[in-house]
């Protein structure tokens, strides 16, 4: 079984993490952040990488989010309201709370502090955080027939999610899935 791996970014800076995973056909979307140093089109992530015809409903199987800090939320009310990515999306329910804060605070900062051209509305974060699915630590989520998703405790924040997928060979996969959180976690590690 074959996994894949398209990292939008964060691949060796800090900044905008998202990274799509792909197993047996089944697309994963990890974290969908912004690069708080940019204020261009490289502050998100390149989602055309991932549907050329921005059909991303059908190109994704879920968007797993790990945790509330912008370089890994960031994007997320524009990638679901302005890209129009309508799919399961999965979170803690400390990340789903404070999340639109966070969101919202960045807003206010970037809009109506400096002026800056509105890239999500208020309205936008409290649509998006309406296609939310808030998850417990350990709650096994069945995303569709053959894909089942369970979080764990992971570190840097306490509530930060760890992903294993069970599927055809669960096993493997938990191997895999372990071996990939440490190399999109630990960037040095292509050093």
């Amino acid at each position: 079984m074959a996994i894949e791996c398209l990292v939008l970014g964060a691949g060796q800076e800090v900044g905008k993490s998202c990274a799509v995973v792909t197993i047996n056909g089944k697309k994963i979307m990890f974290d969908c952040g912004m690069h708080m140093g940019y204020l261009d089109h490289r502050r998100y992530p390149d989602f055309s990488l991932i549907s050329k015809s921005g059909d991303f409903n059908n190109a994704l199987s879920c968007i797993i989010i790990t945790h509330f800090h912008l370089d890994h939320i960031g994007a997320l009310p524009y990638f679901t309201e302005v890209c129009g990515y309508n799919g399961p999306i999965y979170m803690t329910y400390p990340t789903k709370a404070l999340a639109p804060l966070m969101l919202e605070d960045y807003r206010k900062v970037m809009v109506d502090r400096r002026g800056e051209e509105e890239q999500f509305s208020s309205e936008h974060i409290t649509e998006c955080m309406k296609k939310v699915t808030a998850v417990d630590l350990k709650q096994t989520v069945l995303v569709d027939r053959d894909l089942l998703i369970r979080a764990y405790y992971a570190g840097h924040v306490w509530f930060k999610l760890f992903i294993l997928f069970a599927h055809t060979f669960p096993f493997e996969l938990k191997f895999k899935m372990a071996f990939f959180w440490c190399l999109y976690h630990i960037p040095s590690f292509w050093n």
